[in-house]
């Protein structure tokens, strides 16, 4: 386990002295509290060479950044990984009188996600969030397009760009090329996420509040929903074996083939908590908690929610569905990042790409961790979790990201593949 501390992300960006006309069609909003989806006044910046300089270590001016966040597949209320990168970044722009638009792109593919870069470019953006590995393909283009804005890419790894940069033939093993051969690595910043870690914390919790009959329901079959699965045994697998009651706990596990419930995943949620008995699902894909919670609802079931705190959504089903959620620190990212940019340090990141995860013994201050509105009880107190993550943060427990096979587990573990 990594123990040193993370750089604290980004940094420096220019003033694009771009004078940007029109609306936004994309169903963007401002978030800079002027109303103005324009970016006119980072374009008034002067020449924009100053302001392009972000390797000096000068402070750019927040009134110089116009900030853009485009969405992948889902929209801005899907209380998970385009909301929360939403809300962060709309927040800050806010606090610190920058401009901030957000676009969703016309439908689900790489080319509408980089006609949405086009369009906030055209628009005056000169830093642009883009929240889920969808994006590896505007990493790939755009940024060679674009080099004078800076691109921040929540969660997109080596693997993701070599796909989208390779094309055909690519061997889906990063280690086998250079990952800067296929984008622009002086202005963009990747970060992945340990999504390992949270879904262990969510597993382990899972069986020590008394869960025998688990079940994951992921999104599609990408690397970052295997490693919330992969860890969540793993979990799920560790408090059992503590607890002597391996040949008592067992995991469904299964994948919808997509980010949002339907009546087909419902369908089989039904099953599960119905017929089967699952008692608690790690619903781990955007807006596919959906299925879980109606399921749950009508069997008595619990959810645990992925990305974010999604309790004050999926307990709108019902009060208390929710036990906890398996979260990744989006939110401390993306203000971090914004900030170290006004900052001026973005060549001390340029090209990186972070895999986020435990910097403290401190939860709070952890890039991957429990909701703290988890529902704490004797057999897993807020205690217990901290004193988790200190044995997790001090290499005392180790957790694999291996997602070539499910993990070796003395408990039952059943793999369905995927609904869809």
């Amino acid at each position: 386990m990594k123990k040193k501390i993370l750089a604290m992300l980004l940094a420096g960006v220019m003033a694009f002295s771009m004078a940007a006309c029109g609306s936004n069609d994309s169903g963007g909003s401002s978030g800079s509290g002027s109303g103005s989806e324009s970016g006119e006044d980072a374009g008034d910046s002067g020449s924009g060479e100053d302001a392009a300089d972000g390797g000096s270590g000068e402070e750019t001016p927040a009134s110089n950044i116009n900030i853009a966040m485009i969405t992948d597949s889902g929209d801005i209320t899907d209380q998970s990984f385009n909301q929360t990168t939403y809300e962060a970044s709309k927040s800050w722009a806010e606090e610190n009188n920058a401009e901030f638009t957000y676009y969703k792109p016309d439908s689900d593919s790489d080319e509408a996600r980089n006609a949405s870069v086009d369009q906030a470019v055209a628009g005056g953006a000169n830093v642009i969030v883009m929240p889920g590995y969808m994006f590896a393909a505007a990493v790939v283009s755009q940024s060679e397009m674009y080099p004078d804005v800076k691109f921040v890419a929540l969660d997109v790894g080596a693997g993701d760009i070599c796909e989208k940069g390779v094309g055909e033939g690519y061997t889906y093993n990063p280690d086998e090329y250079d990952v800067t051969e296929y984008y622009n690595t002086d202005n963009v910043y990747c970060c992945t996420y340990q999504e390992e870690v949270s879904g262990y914390m969510a597993g382990y919790a899972a069986v020590k509040l008394g869960y025998k009959h688990l079940g994951f329901l992921g999104g599609m079959s990408v690397p970052a929903v295997m490693r919330f699965g992969y860890g969540y045994i793993q979990g799920a697998d560790a408090a059992a074996k503590e607890m002597d009651i391996v040949n008592d706990v067992e995991v469904e596990y299964v994948c919808g083939g997509q980010f949002y419930g339907d009546a087909d995943i419902t369908g089989a949620m039904d099953t599960w908590y119905g017929t089967k008995g699952v008692e608690v699902v790690f619903a781990c894909g955007g807006g596919i908690f959906t299925s879980a919670a109606e399921a749950a609802v009508k069997a008595g079931g619990k959810v645990i929610g992925v990305d974010s705190d999604q309790a004050p959504i999926i307990d709108e089903y019902q009060e208390g569905l929710t036990v906890t959620s398996a979260m990744k620190g989006l939110s401390t990212t993306v203000k971090t990042v914004l900030t170290d940019i006004k900052d001026g340090k973005w060549s001390d990141y340029a090209g990186k790409i972070d895999n986020l995860g435990l910097v403290s013994e401190n939860p709070d201050d952890n890039f991957v961790q429990l909701s703290p509105n988890t529902q704490w009880g004797d057999g897993f107190s807020e205690d217990d979790y901290k004193a988790l993550v200190k044995s997790l943060y001090n290499g005392e427990i180790t957790i694999s990201n291996d997602i070539t096979a499910l993990p070796d587990a003395a408990i039952k573990v059943t793999d369905y593949g995927s609904i869809k």
